[in-house]
């Protein structure tokens, strides 16, 4: 592959590619007669990038996301691993549009990604999400797994129970909220 390919790979920048090569820090590449720099498909290794990926449903429980991320960093440096980035987010577990997930998901170099539970990454489909993860070489790391079908299950419905209720409620206090606005504009 060329430094370019190679770099791009890498998530760095060619001039620092380059520079690697110039100081011989990428062992088997070498120089066509036309300038092209070759690299050896071989040489890629990606370097660890560990986040920390904190996630609760709503601001309310603030402290209860700090807490969270206290005991994974307490996790990660126990296991010696390097972290690049610690990532708080508020939302809902089933919602699949949430912007600092996707952000991590997109970022090349990373290389761990590490939960609490896997209910912390999704709510449903994670089988799902870790096949691709793996696909792009990204290991997703679950300090607390679940034991266990028949509690894997409940908490599904649990998940599903509460993601529903929020939507409700959530869709009441709007409309009362709306209610409200339409009488002041009215004059009552």
């Amino acid at each position: 592959m060329t430094l370019r390919q190679y770099a791009d790979k890498l998530g760095i920048h060619y001039k620092t590619a380059w520079d690697h090569f110039k100081r011989g820090l990428i062992p088997q590449a070498y120089q066509l007669p036309t300038g092209t720099i070759i690299v050896p498909n071989d040489e890629i290794t990606k370097s660890e990038y560990t986040v920390v990926y904190c996630r609760v449903s709503s601001s309310e429980n603030r402290v209860n996301l700090d807490t969270q991320a206290e005991r994974v960093l307490t996790y990660t440096a126990a296991k010696g691993y390097k972290v690049g980035v610690i990532v708080k987010e508020f939302g809902s577990g089933v919602n699949d549009k949430r912007v600092k997930l996707c952000k991590v998901l997109n970022d090349p170099k990373v290389t761990r990604i590490v939960v609490e539970h896997k209910d912390r990454l999704t709510r449903f489909g994670f089988n799902y999400l870790e096949l691709l993860c793996s696909r792009l070489g990204i290991e997703i790391e679950v300090i607390n797994p679940v034991n266990g079908d028949e509690e894997d299950i409940v908490q599904d419905f649990v998940s599903i129970i509460t993601s529903f209720c929020a939507r409700i409620y959530g869709k009441r206090r709007s409309k009362r909220k709306t209610e409200q606005i339409i009488k002041e504009l009215r004059g009552d």
